[in-house]
């Protein structure tokens, strides 16, 4: 896949997914808002019904203490109970006695009036003349209800036990079934009476706080407010989403599925560009010996090469360096194979590692002074014998020295020291070459990777050296670090375990 591709894929699919969770943050924004408005309504409904209660009541109360306190009232009231009871007895038993018989009409002509017409309009007078007396008697108490309740004060009005159940018993009607606490507040804000909680100062007074006027229809200077909160009231909002939290751990849930895709799209994209790599300069690698040693095998051929001993000596030399340098290569790629393996096959043996390190000195000393080099040891560890694979931790050094060789765009100054920290032995190769900037420090011991050289054109690999050293390292349970500056060098640090603290089978 074209790494165009690649990225118009992952444009498109990012404004997809940038627009799905859009859309789904919109929805759950206007499904919150919608249920605090429910809530909202719900509450102030319950609010105003419950004001309406109070003040309806009091009016009935005081029409009732009114009619009470009339003693005449009382008395004509037992009286008329006592004829109407009497008269209820008497029609009982008049019913009974006269069920058989069909009704009759009859006028009464009691009030003179002896036409039905002129009855209806005499009852109708009546009842207009009741009516307006009646009517009378009620102005003059609601006139004074009023009067009175100017002077009152509110606590003296209201019993806050039953307007916090009537208030109760109004919300649970309106499907809001929230612990709440309420305060009572004259028009100055000043605190009349609260109940065993005191209202939050930091709650957005028009949200969290519900204000309702006591007695709206009076025109009283007077004025009380009730002042309602609910503690849970966002909690409450946030579990009405629950349903929709699934969709949403869904779309996150592929959303890192869709971003764990395209890291690896792009790690496989970098290792396939690097296995490229590889296979261009593993076939510059093996081309160059191949067609020496093609070379030197047709000069064998040449009869004059076979009369002429130094002629011959030197081309049987060439075919043996090139055959040595083939092997090598093909040694390199074989190394591949042990990456695939969580544990490489290592035989251990205790080795001092300051002779270890002494003897391949004296093997690569030659290559860096033919350079104008020069390789300085200091070799302190006094606890230097460790538990490793000879072979292969002869190689782990001897890479580290020929990366350095091979990055160096002047002489060679290369330093091995050995020293120990506790039960460990540490082991560094520092070189004054060319360094490493920070971004090729974090992947110099991934396979295939190699650092760009700029304009020093003669490096050659396969990639595999240092990840090699890393894997290596690892399998004797050890650990390697780097430091490096552009232009000033480059630090490697093994850290093993000395032979006191290893544990190998």
């Amino acid at each position: 896949m074209k790494k165009s591709t690649i990225w118009v894929l992952m444009i498109m699919m990012t404004i997809t997914f940038s627009a799905l969770i859009l859309v789904q943050a919109k929805f759950l924004k206007a499904t919150s808002e919608m249920a605090e408005k429910q809530f909202d309504e719900a509450v102030k409904r319950s609010m105003i019904q419950t004001a309406n209660l109070l003040e309806e009541n009091e009016a009935l109360e005081y029409l009732a203490q009114t009619l009470d306190d009339n003693e005449y009232v009382q008395s004509e009231s037992k009286s008329n109970n006592f004829v109407i009871n009497g008269q209820k007895d008497t029609l009982k038993s008049n019913w009974k006695s006269s069920s058989s018989i069909s009704p009759r009409i009859r006028l009464s002509t009691g009030h003179g009036k002896a036409t039905i017409e002129e009855t209806s309009k005499y009852l109708q007078q009546k009842f207009q003349s009741n009516f307006s007396r009646s009517k009378t008697i009620l102005d003059q108490a609601v006139f004074r209800w009023l009067r009175e309740n100017e002077n009152k004060e509110i606590s003296e009005r209201v019993d806050f036990t039953d307007l916090n159940e009537t208030l109760e018993t109004y919300l649970k009607n309106n499907n809001v079934d929230l612990p709440f606490y309420y305060t009572i507040v004259d028009n100055r804000n000043k605190i009349i009476y609260q109940c065993n909680k005191t209202i939050n100062t930091n709650l957005r007074p028009n949200t969290d706080i519900y204000v309702q006027e006591l007695f709206p229809h009076e025109d009283s200077y007077r004025k009380a407010y009730m002042q309602v909160v609910f503690p849970t009231k966002q909690s409450f909002i946030y579990e009405s989403l629950n349903l929709l939290l699934p969709s949403v751990g869904v779309i996150v849930f592929t959303f890192i599925i869709f971003v764990l895709t395209i890291v690896i799209i792009f790690r496989q994209k970098q290792l396939n560009n690097m296995k490229n790599d590889f296979v261009n300069n593993m076939t510059h690698e093996f081309k160059t010996p191949i067609s020496t040693i093609s070379l030197a095998s047709q000069m064998l051929q040449d009869p004059g090469v076979g009369k002429n001993p130094d002629m011959m000596k030197h081309v049987t030399n060439v075919i043996r360096d090139e055959t040595k340098r083939l092997s090598l290569q093909v040694e390199k790629v074989l190394q591949m194979s042990m990456f695939e393996k969580e544990k490489s096959t290592l035989k251990f043996t205790e080795i001092h590692i300051n002779n270890l390190i002494k003897d391949i000195i004296g093997s690569f000393s030659l290559k860096v002074t033919s350079k104008g080099g020069k390789i300085n040891s200091s070799l302190k560890a006094q606890s230097d014998i460790a538990y490793v694979d000879e072979i292969h931790f002869t190689n782990i050094i001897f890479n580290l020295m020929d990366n350095a060789l091979k990055y160096s765009d002047k002489p060679l100054i290369l330093n091995l020291e050995t020293w120990n920290e506790k039960d460990n032995l540490l082991i560094s190769v520092e070189d004054n070459g060319i360094g490493m900037k920070r971004e090729d420090l974090k992947r110099i011991f991934d396979k295939f990777y190699r650092v760009s050289t700029g304009n020093l054109h003669n490096v050659k690999g396969f990639g595999l050296g240092l990840a090699y050293v890393k894997k290596m390292v690892t399998d004797h349970n050890g650990s390697i670090k780097v430091e490096s500056e552009p232009g000033i060098g480059t630090k490697f640090t093994i850290i093993i375990p000395t032979l006191k603290k290893n544990n190998y089978e």
